[in-house]
């Protein structure tokens, strides 16, 4: 019942734009959560993330084992795709990758603009994640849908093409010059 009360005071955010103001915060929202979810719960919200473990961690939730999943999966394919384009070996963890995984990170790592690579990732991820909306849109792992599709849209809001340049401009110099300089 508690989870009708928090999902009833969360703003939508189906169709935000690029510019468009979220309507809600992070914090806000985690406030809600804290207020209205029970303990296990809450302890789920904790472990929300979009950058699993690399080992399987327990979840109660069958929306975030398939999400982590699924993350895990594409993170071993870009791994796996830039290591085959540098010649260089890759420890996939005895992983048989789904062939959709291994397309996908093909596509972002022939784009010639990584700003243009990472949004068309996110765009992967948002889709997927919708693939995972549950049908209850007053259960918890509706809750736990609602904190990744907002943490998916914050992570691509904090993008900086000027500063990427200058990190990536930066790492390419050093490579060049043999320094050991890393991104600022």
């Amino acid at each position: 019942m508690a989870e009708y009360y928090l999902i009833s005071q969360l703003p939508s955010l189906d169709g935000i734009g690029e510019n468009m103001p979220l309507p809600i915060t992070e914090d806000r929202f985690l406030e809600l959560c804290n207020r209205f979810l029970g303990k296990k719960a809450r302890n789920e919200m904790k472990n929300l993330t979009l950058l699993p473990p690399k080992s399987c961690e327990y979840s109660g939730s069958a929306l975030l084992k398939a999400w982590n999943e699924s993350e895990r999966n594409l993170r071993l394919a870009l791994g796996k795709v830039r290591a085959e384009k540098m010649k260089k070996p890759f420890d996939a963890e005895n992983r048989v990758l789904p062939i959709e995984y291994t397309k996908v990170a093909s596509t972002a790592i022939e784009m010639d603009n990584p700003m243009e690579a990472e949004k068309f990732l996110n765009r992967y991820r948002l889709e997927l994640l919708e693939t995972l909306r549950p049908t209850d849109n007053f259960s918890e792992d509706f809750v736990f849908y609602y904190g990744l599709k907002l943490k998916l849209i914050l992570r691509i809001r904090q993008f900086d093409a000027d500063a990427g340049k200058a990190a990536y401009k930066n790492i390419y110099n050093s490579i060049l010059n043999g320094d050991r300089l890393e991104a600022m």
